[in-house]
């Protein structure tokens, strides 16, 4: 795939029309190189900038979703177990065995995925181009990833600092194009839409979805705005949602709702960071559901869960027949 395929894959419901597949010669593969750009010269744009212009392997999408939804403690931990003669870098080799691990475990949770939903999203994804047989033999040399990383030769290390920025740069430029779907160019979105951010990637039927977006409609009537980096924040809160699940269930006691406070002390406990005051309370209003000021710890992480793992989802479960109908004529009027 290229790394606008990656982009379309966790950020859009389906990819685009495509009238055939694509095959690679050689000379493609070397004008992929050239025109990839070295680490030092990473950015928040980097994907969009090379759009069609570059070659992912299927490895490297897994590795690539463990980057979007996994914690950056993980990867610290494995860079320096990796880190065989201490010297706090790595070599292609060694990051290659890195990356083979952490792609091993997001297939296992796409499994269950799959199991779950027949799902047939990462075939389509993954399946959109060919390399012919005259192109490089070894293809996992000349990826756009560790072109990127490690140069044109692949001779070059790789510090936990410049990769630790490369994660950012990713993450930031996911959620940059989640968010520029809503804010169409202005710097907050509503209440209303970063509700509609959360629950866009988790199986929430398609009528709880509704009352979901209801109760934030009702209980935040004024609007106060969401700002990019306060959803960035909270995005990759997400990605350390299991340290944050053992936290409250020594704070509740047997996973019992918890208040704002908890909440905010959780956050900072497990990440070192505090999550914005309007953000938090917009999220209480979504899981709220009897109104007593108080989150229900079971519905939330369930259903957060669902929005970390976006490259293993399926949207909203969909009604069928003439439920269906209502259910999008609903959507068209609203949008």
């Amino acid at each position: 795939m290229t790394p606008q395929d990656f982009l379309e894959s966790v950020t859009e419901t389906e990819p685009r029309p495509r009238l055939r597949r694509r095959r690679l010669t050689k000379r493609d593969l070397e004008y992929i190189q050239e025109v990839t750009p070295s680490r030092n010269k990473g950015n928040t744009k980097l994907f969009r900038s090379l759009h069609d212009i570059g070659i992912i392997s299927y490895t490297e999408y897994l590795f690539l979703l463990s980057v979007l939804t996994k914690p950056q403690s993980g990867f610290h931990i494995a860079f320096n177990m990796f880190d065989t003669d201490g010297n706090k870098k790595v070599d292609k080799k060694e990051f290659l065995v890195l990356e083979q691990i952490f792609s091993k475990v997001a297939r296992n949770t796409l499994k269950k995925t799959e199991d779950k939903t027949n799902s047939s999203q990462l075939v389509l994804y993954s399946d959109l181009q060919d390399v012919s047989d005259d192109s490089l033999a070894n293809t996992a040399v000349n990826t756009t990833l560790l072109v990127h990383l490690f140069g044109k030769k692949g001779k070059e290390t790789l510090c936990f600092d410049d990769f630790y920025r490369f994660m950012d740069n990713l993450q930031t430029e996911v959620l940059e194009l989640e968010f520029m779907e809503f804010s169409h160019g202005m710097p907050t979105i509503s209440e209303v839409d970063f509700a509609s951010i959360l629950l866009r990637y988790t199986y929430v039927h398609s009528d709880d979805y509704e009352a979901y977006i209801q109760r934030v409609q009702e209980q935040i009537p004024e609007e106060k705005g969401i700002t990019f980096e306060q959803f960035k924040a909270f995005c990759q809160f997400l990605n350390n949602l299991d340290e944050f699940a053992i936290a409250m269930r020594m704070f509740t006691f047997a996973n019992q709702p918890i208040s704002q406070e908890e909440f905010h002390r959780a956050v900072k406990i497990c990440t070192g960071h505090n999550l914005d005051k309007n953000l938090v309370n917009t999220v209480f209003q979504v899981f709220d559901s009897d109104g007593d000021g108080h989150l229900s710890y079971k519905e939330f992480i369930a259903i957060m869960r669902d929005r970390i793992h976006r490259g293993f989802r399926s949207h909203l479960v969909k009604n069928e027949g003439w439920e269906a109908f209502k259910t999008c004529v609903k959507n068209e009027m609203k949008s």
